[in-house]
């Protein structure tokens, strides 16, 4: 697989190569993202997990920049460690005190969520999930009673939908 690792160094500007420089140094880079213009919450996302570690790249929508990353730090330690997450069954350990799921990203999200992994991979051919988080009740979005003030926070990034069948 080509990446932007691949790519001499002098053909990258100073943003890119820091990037570069970061996914060489410690295998992976989390790139925080802001909305001006609030149509989408706050997110994080990772990039390197997928080439490093044969790891679906992932994404975190709505949780502070630091929380974001040590949450997203503490999977890349599991992966490095050869642990594998599954998607779409209930995660308990991945943030301590609540449960978790990962769903798989649509592709159809990449272009507007994803930037520099695609620039990074050349494409869209690397696989993401969502890490999703549920609200104060314990409820995660596809559930009956799930706060309505969160909705914003957790976009369903799904090929067709939260699966109804988790709702149970």
């Amino acid at each position: 697989m080509i990446t932007a690792l691949d790519f001499p160094a002098d053909k990258l500007d100073d943003r890119e190569c820091e990037f570069v420089g970061a996914i060489k140094d410690h295998g992976w880079f989390a790139t925080r993202v802001f909305d001006a213009e609030g149509k989408l919450p706050e997110f994080s996302y990772s990039t390197g997990l997928w080439l490093r570690h044969g790891f679906p790249e992932l994404i975190l929508f709505g949780l502070p920049r630091k929380a974001s990353y040590d949450i997203l730090s503490e999977i890349v330690r599991e992966a490095e460690s050869s642990v594998k997450l599954p998607m779409g069954v209930r995660l308990n350990h991945v943030f301590g005190n609540a449960d978790a799921f990962l769903m798989p990203v649509a592709r159809r999200y990449y272009e507007e969520h994803l930037g520099w992994s695609r620039w990074f991979y050349g494409g869209d051919d690397f696989p993401c999930a969502h890490l999703i988080w549920p609200d104060a009740a314990g409820l995660f979005p596809w559930e009956p009673g799930f706060g309505e003030d969160m909705s914003f926070d957790q976009p369903d990034l799904t090929e067709r939908g939260w699966p109804a069948e988790l709702a149970n």
